[in-house]
């Protein structure tokens, strides 16, 4: 479904917060394996500020998604367990080759969250379809969540303008 159009029916949500815990299991397991796949060499000479950066944001997928799993919980479904997603992102993702690969893929991981909260926000209010959760607090969880995505790119990019 193309987030283009309207949500109009449980099903779909559901299968739209499922993406987007998809989405945060991908950044979290990225984000945490970023340091422990560098090159010692690399490890040693990252700063404190990329270090924080990356345990930061495998922090702040980890609540996303815990968020997004109790919103799918009260629409009766299931989601994808973070250790499969784990095992397929190890195996389909090497190892960055240097500190501003990892810089670069964060920002990209940081991007593509806010785009799609940003697309699942304007696609639920477009829909005047009714949910078996209540609207209001699904998309003050979506805000919210859009809004750290935003300044988690901001916080990004200010780290790469710095070292340019």
């Amino acid at each position: 479904m193309s987030l283009g159009q309207r949500v109009s029916s449980d099903h779909q949500l559901t299968r739209l917060l499922q993406i987007g815990v998809v989405l945060e299991e991908v950044v979290e397991s990225r984000a945490a394996h970023h340091l422990d796949s560098l090159p010692p060499a690399e490890r040693d000479a990252l700063d404190e500020e990329v270090r924080e950066l990356l345990e930061e944001a495998a922090a702040e997928s980890a609540d996303h998604r815990e968020r997004l799993e109790a919103l799918i919980d009260e629409l009766d479904a299931d989601t994808v367990s973070y250790e499969e997603i784990n095992a397929l992102v190890d195996a389909r993702y090497g190892p960055p080759e240097d500190t501003d690969g990892v810089l670069y893929d964060q920002l990209a991981n940081e991007e593509t969250a806010y785009k799609f909260y940003d697309d699942l926000i304007e696609a639920i209010e477009a829909s005047e379809g009714e949910f078996a959760i209540d609207r209001d607090r699904l998309l003050e969880t979506l805000y919210d969540i859009r809004e750290e995505e935003k300044e988690g790119v901001e916080e990004v990019t200010e780290i790469m303008e710095r070292r340019a």
